[in-house]
């Protein structure tokens, strides 16, 4: 019996229990890591993994239950135990499986037929690690760790769907310290990507780890002020999570965003974009299908600065008296939630130099620490590290400073460079951000 088969049998025993409607989802998986630190492999492991979850309604009521027995001789009792629970429970009036769509075919390319073993690992974290550790003025190593899986998602609904697909990962990541004593500093570096092929190549991954953390030593507090503050694209990409968490129907339909009341106006400034494409070719997360079996679509959710879509599911969209654009989530033994996938800003025009160029004053942040983010009101702050800008050059080193604003503001006054690459999943350029508030010393 195969995968689709298996939960064609479950959504079965689940009708047969007495469900008017049932959806089933199995997560196959497996991963290999391994964690070295100054020459020697501290950890090895290797996991592997069979969940299967059902989710059953009476009515508008609903249940989810959850396995890792793949047998299908466990299902009847299974269906049982979920029918039994969902009687129990309050409606929900917006809740039900969505509409049919058959699978669409897309050409994701998100499996990679290539399995490293662990010796394979531990050179990759050995390559990254020495080359770090070779960069001067570096004197300590928090280790380095090279990791690999592959995971099989397959879904079936009552309504008709049925569909399946494949995913795999690699990742490699490097964490050292520069200086001594109370002196010291650390910084890292990592790559991740759905083909080995694709992967950074480690030695450089391990050179600008070096590299950051020694020209962060020495750092100091800068005064307290109002200045143009940019960000760096390894933190820039929390702005459009930021920007996104804003968006998500569920918070809309709750009225728990800053930004409930902004369809159709304009909500970052002029020529900049925000987009979400699950069907990217080898995405970190893209998918063919979501957690509802809605056929995924490229979606444009703010366009040149004007907000056009929510990230909806079906519970959200029907709260909000919309359809889903297919961005539901879901875990095993939880029910969907939107979410986005492979998600980015972009519409920079200029170099990273060129955005900081007329900055007399300011701040770069390289690093973000703690999460102060309002999601009713949009005031933000949060502890930050980076490097002082003067007459538009990067200077001394900066740390212990809070970073603060209000999103809403921040938004409408954001630059960004031409700098966008595709490394976290969620990723944005270097970003310029007008008159917010630093307090330094």
């Amino acid at each position: 019996m195969n995968r689709l088969e298996r939960l064609e049998s479950l959504v079965a025993a689940a009708r047969a229990a007495g469900a008017d409607a049932a959806d089933a989802l199995l997560v196959a998986g497996a991963s290999l890591s391994v964690q070295r630190r100054l020459g020697k492999v501290e950890h090895l492991e290797r996991s592997e993994g069979f969940d299967l979850g059902l989710r059953v309604f009476v009515g508008q009521r609903q249940a989810i239950v959850s396995t890792t027995d793949p047998e299908p001789r466990g299902f009847a009792t299974l269906a049982e135990r979920a029918v039994a629970m969902v009687r129990a429970v309050p409606e929900d009036r917006f809740g039900g499986l969505g509409e049919f769509h058959p699978p669409q075919a897309a050409a994701l390319d998100l499996d990679d037929p290539s399995e490293p073993d662990a010796e394979a690992l531990a050179a990759h974290a050995a390559t990254a690690e020495e080359a770090a550790l070779a960069v001067s003025g570096i004197t300590n190593s928090e280790g380095a760790e090279a990791g690999w899986s592959r995971s099989r998602v397959a879904m079936v609904a009552s309504t008709g769907f049925a569909g399946e697909y494949a995913r795999s990962g690699h990742s490699i990541m490097v964490t050292v310290v520069a200086g001594a004593g109370t002196a010291m500093e650390r910084d890292y570096d990592h790559s991740s990507a759905v083909h080995l092929s694709d992967l950074e190549d480690a030695a450089g991954l391990g050179r600008r780890a070096g590299e950051r953390a020694v020209k962060r030593l020495n750092a100091v507090r800068p005064r307290s002020a109002r200045m143009p503050v940019v960000f760096d694209p390894r933190v820039a990409g929390s702005f459009a999570s930021h920007l996104a968490g804003a968006l998500n129907g569920a918070a809309v339909a709750r009225g728990t965003s800053f930004l409930r009341d902004r369809m159709g106006q304009q909500v970052l400034a002029a020529g900049l974009s925000l987009r979400d494409d699950p069907l990217r070719r080898r995405g970190l997360r893209s998918r063919p299908f979501d957690g509802e079996g809605m056929p995924c679509q490229p979606l444009a959710l703010v366009e040149n600065g004007v907000l056009r879509h929510w990230v909806l599911d079906w519970r959200s969209a029907r709260q909000l008296g919309l359809a889903s654009n297919g961005r539901a989530a879901r875990g095993i033994s939880s029910p969907p939630g939107p979410a986005t996938t492979n998600l980015w800003l972009e519409g920079g025009t200029v170099s990273p130099e060129e955005l900081r160029a007329d900055i007399a004053e300011g701040i770069y942040v390289t690093e973000m620490i703690g999460s102060g983010v309002n999601g009713i009101t949009g005031d933000y702050s949060r502890g930050a590290a980076g490097f002082m800008i003067r007459g538009g050059e990067l200077a001394e080193a900066v740390s212990g400073i809070t970073v603060a604003g209000n999103l809403k503001d921040m938004f409408l006054n954001m630059a960004a460079a031409n700098d966008l690459r595709f490394r976290r999943g969620t990723d944005a350029p270097t970003l310029r951000v007008e008159g917010l508030t630093v307090a330094g010393s």
